[in-house]
Formats: C-alpha cells, sequence, structure tokens
C-alpha cells in the first residue's frame, strides 16, 4: 500500500442514514451507491443488514451492482449476526466484514454489563469469525477516545491476532480535542506491537464541531483510513464531513504530503444528490459545498476577485464540480443551450428524460423570466421523484383567503392508472391539501411531523422547494417538491411521502 494514499470509507448509507427523519429506499441508497463510485470512494459502508430487511436487500443489490469500491457491511460483534451480514455482502466483488464493539468503562459498565477480558474475548471470535469468510475484516473499538489508552492497545493487538486487517478508532460521540486525540493515535503507533499488520483507521463525531478537525489530525500522526459522509450528515450532530477532509488534503497538499483516489469535480454533484434523497438541505455557508461557499459580495473581496481569484479563494470552484460561471437560460433558449448546461452540471439523462426535463424547463421559462443553475437541478431531481411515483399528482384547486373557508380539490394518478378526486376543508390550503390527499390515498395513523418551504434562487417568482415529513408507525418518512406555485410544491412533497410508505409497506409485506 501507498503510504501516502489515504483510503476514503463512506458510511453516508450506514451512519448518515441513522440521522433522524433521514431514511432512505433501497432504490435511492443504490443510486448513492453508484454517485459514490463514480466519485471514487474506496470503501463504501452500504449497510447495517441485520437491522433490516430493507437494509439487508439494499446491501445485496448494491454488493451486486458496484465492483469498483469495497462493499462493507456493520454487525455486531455477534456470531449469527456476522453470518447474517455476510449472506447480504457475499455478491460483492470486494466484500468488507465490519464488527463494532464498545470498549469504554462507561459502555461497558452500563450498556453492555461485560467486563474487559470478556470484551477482548467477544471481539476476536467475532473477528474470527468474519475471517472465515472474508480475508478484509475491519473492527471498531466504540467510544475509544474515552477508553483508557492500555485498554485500547491491549484490544487492537488481539484483534489483529485474530485476523482483523483494518482497526478503526472512532471518536464515537464526539468527546475528544485534536491534541488529545492525536495522543491517542501516536500511542496506538506506539504501544500496538503488530499495527504494521492492519491499518489504522478513525471515525470522528462532529458533537463539538471537531469532527475534521479530529479526523486531519490522525490522518497527519499515521492513520491512513477515514471514515466519514457527505454533507457530514449522520447520528445526532452528524459525522465528518468527507469532501472538507478530501479538499483540505488536495488544497494543503504542501502540508500534509497525503492524497486520495477521489474525482473532486464529482463532489457538488455527490452533495446535491444526497441532500435531496435524504431530505437534509445543506446550510449556505456549508464549506466546500453550500451556496455561498464560492460567493463574494464584499467590495473589497469582489476587487480582490476581479485582478485574481486566488486572491481570496483557495479552490477553484470547478474542481469541486461547481461551474465557475452561472448561465441563465430563458424561454427562447434551445434544447441544445439545456443540454449543454445539463452537461456542465453533471447530468446526464436518458432521451426520455432528457425529452421530460426539456419539457419541464419550457413550462417553468414560461412563468419566470430566467432559469437560473439550481432552477435546473431542480427540474432534474423533480423528474426523478415523478417517475419513481405510485400515486402521482394530476390536478390540484384550491381556495383560501381571510374570509373564506380553506378548501382543496385534488386528483390523483392511482397505480392502476385510475383517476381518483377528492377535497376537503383545513385551517390553511396546505392543511387542506393534505386532508384530500389523505383521502385518497387512505394510510392510517400519518403523523405530519415537519414541513419546510424555501426558494430554490432569488426573487417572487422562483421556485418553491417544500419538505414534509411524516411519521407511520414510529418511522419518519421523507417528501419532497418543487413548483413556482408554493400549494402545489406542497402537494407533491406530501404525495412524496405517502409514496414512501406505501413502498416500505409493500417491500415489509414480501418479506
Amino acid at each position: 500500500m501507498d503510504k501516502d494514499k489515504v483510503i476514503v470509507f463512506d458510511t453516508t448509507l450506514r451512519d448518515g442514514e441513522q440521522a433522524a427523519g433521514g431514511s432512505l429506499n433501497v432504490q435511492e441508497k443504490l443510486e448513492i451507491a453508484r454517485q459514490l463510485q463514480k466519485l471514487g470512494v474506496d470503501v463504501i459502508e452500504a449497510g447495517f443488514p441485520v437491522t433490516s430487511p430493507g437494509d439487508f436487500e439494499a446491501v445485496t443489490l448494491i454488493a451486486k451492482e458496484i465492483r469498483s469500491s469495497i462493499i462493507c457491511v456493520l454487525t455486531h460483534a455477534v456470531l449469527d449476526a456476522i453470518d447474517q451480514s455476510w449472506k447480504a455482502v457475499k455478491g460483492a466483488e470486494n466484500p468488507r466484514i465490519h464488527i463494532v464493539l464498545s470498549s469504554s468503562d462507561i459502555h461497558l459498565f452500563y450498556q453492555l454489563r461485560k467486563n474487559r477480558d470478556e470484551i477482548v474475548k467477544m471481539s476476536c471470535d467475532s473477528v474470527a469469525r468474519a475471517k472465515k469468510y472474508c480475508s478484509d475484516v475491519e473492527f471498531s473499538a466504540m467510544d475509544a477516545s474515552r477508553t483508557e489508552p492500555e485498554f485500547i492497545h491491549r484490544l487492537l493487538k488481539a484483534v489483529i491476532d485474530a485476523g482483523a486487517t483494518t482497526v478503526n478508532i472512532p471518536d464515537t460521540v464526539g468527546y475528544a480535542m485534536p491534541d488529545q486525540f492525536g495522543t491517542l493515535i501516536k500511542g496506538v503507533f506506539k504501544n500496538v506491537p503488530n499495527i504494521d499488520r492492519a491499518v489504522v483507521s478513525v471515525h470522528c463525531h462532529d458533537d463539538l464541531g471537531l469532527a475534521v478537525a479530529n479526523s486531519l489530525q490522525a490522518l497527519k500522526l499515521g492513520a491512513r483510513q477515514v471514515e466519514g459522509t457527505i454533507n457530514g450528515i449522520g447520528e445526532r450532530a452528524g459525522n465528518a464531513s468527507l469532501e472538507e477532509i478530501i479538499m483540505a488534503l488536495k488544497t494543503r497538499q504542501d502540508f500534509f504530503h497525503l492524497n486520495t483516489g477521489i474525482d473532486t469535480t464529482q463532489i457538488y454533484k455527490t452533495s446535491r444528490l444526497v441532500s435531496e434523497l435524504t431530505g437534509f438541505a445543506v446550510q449556505p455557508n456549508k464549506a466546500i459545498v453550500g451556496a455561498n461557499a464560492f460567493r463574494h459580495s464584499s467590495g473589497l473581496h469582489i476587487d480582490g476577485m476581479i485582478k485574481m481569484s486566488k486572491t481570496f479563494e483557495i479552490m477553484d470552484p470547478k474542481s469541486v464540480g461547481v461551474p465557475s460561471s452561472s448561465l441563465v437560460l430563458g424561454k427562447t433558449s434551445g434544447r441544445h443551450a439545456f443540454v449543454e448546461r445539463l452537461a456542465e452540471l453533471g447530468y446526464s439523462l436518458s432521451d426520455e428524460g432528457l425529452s421530460r426535463a426539456f419539457a419541464a424547463f419550457k413550462e417553468l421559462a414560461d412563468k419566470k423570466k430566467d432559469v437560473t443553475d439550481r432552477d435546473i437541478e431542480s427540474l432534474v431531481a423533480e423528474d426523478k421523484r415523478l417517475t419513481a411515483e405510485t400515486y402521482r399528482l394530476d390536478r390540484i384547486q384550491v381556495t383560501c383567503g381571510d374570509r373564506g373557508i380553506p378548501t382543496a380539490a385534488i386528483t390523483l394518478i392511482a397505480p392502476d392508472s385510475k383517476i381518483k378526486s377528492d377535497a376537503a376543508i383545513g385551517t390553511g390550503p396546505v392543511d387542506a391539501t393534505c386532508k384530500a390527499i389523505d383521502k385518497i390515498i387512505k394510510i392510517p395513523g400519518i403523523k405530519l411531523t415537519e414541513f419546510t418551504v424555501k426558494s430554490v434562487t432569488e426573487g417572487i417568482d422562483a421556485i418553491g422547494e417544500v419538505l414534509i415529513r411524516v411519521e407511520s408507525n414510529g418511522i419518519t418518512y421523507t417528501g419532497r417538491g418543487a413548483d413556482t406555485d408554493i400549494i402545489v410544491a406542497s402537494a407533491k412533497a406530501y404525495v412524496n411521502a405517502l409514496n414512501r410508505v406505501v413502498a416500505a409497506r409493500k417491500t415489509k409485506a414480501k418479506k
């Protein structure tokens, strides 16, 4: 292995999905996995197959299709769970089994009720079991940053002797400071005698906003695998943002002297896809992929940018896949110009998909004067949602005002292609719209838990994007919709969310 090469381990589909409200269906996971392969990540942690039939199916499909990345599955340190996990990932070209077990005294005493000797035995037995199936085995000492270093050294030596090829040192609760975490990493290299037989990995959480800093500190001190997620999504405050780590290594190669195999021009597209499918918007000031990451407003900054971009930009926007120019299209723009802009934004559509997208573009151009890059991205995302729908919005009519009763009349196209219509009144136009849809898509116990509206671009004629989260049987489902009419966008988002519930129930019924 190249000692200057960093192995990029993406856990968006496993740890990222653990973010509250971030559940993905099987096809969405497969779509993200395809994009992660284009991005060039070395390891894709495809899921936690023993936790649900849906995760098992997703891992199986990803393992069969994705061939250039290592496909990894997470499992408890339980022999039966390891057996089941192998069944999900065995079709992969390059499979990996990833075993996780707590190591800190606080976890051992309050959660596992086991002593250190029992933990070492469980760890070694689990690694040995996984090794029977797979030569590539990773072991994670959960909550390592709150574990006595001497026990970490003992545990890692034991699992490497048992066959672990990667040992992961997680800052599971985001507790460590960079200097402290660096000392832990240095101690591992100094005090684990067989550490040269394994790759040292780190997995940091962002509870104190230090996940990226801790990860980079570990890489500087010898770790050669880094784990994280796209956009930093994940449990609680999230994981280390892979795009930030990757670009830090690339931009400051003079400092780290490390490299990755990542195609950084795919970063922006990957970020947008994950945001779209999980429903988690990227904050405007987010490093690398935020809307403002390469925008300048200060007069002093703009003056410097005009004279030399390097005065206030340490990265070329194109290096992460952000087009440096913002071409505005309008209703007189032809199909060729539209296709060219799609290509520059990183989209490659089928002939059928292109025809639908161009028709939607023309319809939008009649409603607003200028169509921007973000409008085009929204159109493509909306088309993907519509082509995957079970129920589809056909038409909507709403009346409302401060003197009338808000009323909505809805027509949907059902799975059997039948047209179904109904109407309802509500406290407002959105409430009436959702109640009318509920009358058609009869799913008992649906609770709307979140309703968010944002404009895609500036201007009163901007496309509005609506995000809706609903809860059914304790599980949260996300729906999104976009339109220049915010009520129409709300209807699309609610139908999208209910379609996810319907699809999940169908999958469960098949098992």
